[in-house]
């Protein structure tokens, strides 16, 4: 009845946007400048490479400045340009909770490069830090996709578990496991935690799609239909919400992209 789509969606703090992201412009707080007298122009790593506490004393760096600098960095999605800016954003930060926060964007901006194994990494280093605190259930569940995806399908199920214990009102995380569940046939539990989900607010077109499709695996074809009607009908009323704003904003039409925003899994930046 319905098919799975590839698309993922990372969720990110709104910011105020550009209006041409094509524009030549600087992101970087004005402490972080680099000497051109001192670096090869074209060498695109070396802001990263020279920022250190030899060169920038570590208390005139404001590392919430560098973390607002990587979430817009991952609203225009240059996300290259949003690790760097994490990364250095962890590096200076004196507070484990702002630390904490960065290495989890930093591996959600990995995650969207497709490189898995430096988002495994980054999420990882954010629970070292702390794996009980406010942002550890994130961590975990960002870290169970990352590991899916990498292959390791058994700690990505471990993973996934562990973010609702930490949060058993965490709503993603309840999706999140509900879809490893129904991937390895555990389709009983998986609506259970998919139901949790629901109850906590996560009800839109694309949680209700997986619903339907677990209820499908269970036999329960009415239900699942019905579930499903209503997936396409909230679909629809989101794309049409999609396609006014656009028409509001540029007078043009939004990319298909655009209007399928929904995910099949849930990252979640801080």
């Amino acid at each position: 009845m319905t098919d799975r789509s590839d698309d993922h969606d990372h969720r990110f703090s709104e910011g105020e946007g550009f209006d041409d992201p094509y524009d030549e412009f600087d992101l970087d707080p004005p402490e972080l400048d680099v000497d051109p007298s001192k670096v090869d122009p074209v060498d695109s790593r070396i802001i990263t490479d020279t920022l250190d506490e030899q060169n920038i004393p570590s208390d005139e760096v404001d590392a919430g400045e560098l973390l607002d600098v990587g979430l817009n960095y991952m609203g225009i999605n240059r996300f290259e340009q949003a690790t760097a800016a994490f990364e250095r954003a962890a590096r200076f930060a004196d507070d484990d909770r702002l630390a904490q926060e960065a290495w989890v964007n930093k591996g959600v901006a990995h995650a969207e490069l497709e490189e898995y194994d430096e988002a495994i990494g980054a999420h990882r280093e954010a629970l070292w830090i702390d794996d009980e605190s406010e942002h550890a259930a994130t961590a975990e569940t960002n870290l169970a996709y990352a590991l899916w995806e990498f292959g390791e399908t058994a700690q990505a199920l471990e993973h996934a578990e562990r973010a609702v214990e930490i949060d058993d009102r965490f709503a993603e995380g309840w999706f999140n496991r509900a879809f490893f569940l129904s991937e390895r046939g555990l389709s009983e539990e998986a609506l259970h935690c998919i139901d949790n989900a629901i109850r906590l607010g996560m009800r839109n077109g694309k949680v209700l799609e997986e619903k339907a499709r677990i209820l499908e695996d269970l036999g329960e074809y009415d239900e699942a239909e019905e579930i499903a009607e209503e997936a396409n009908e909230m679909r629809e009323r989101a794309e049409q919400r999609v396609m006014e704003q656009r028409e509001e904003m540029h007078g043009g039409t939004p990319t298909s992209e655009e209007v399928d925003a929904g995910p099949e899994r849930e990252w979640e930046l801080e």
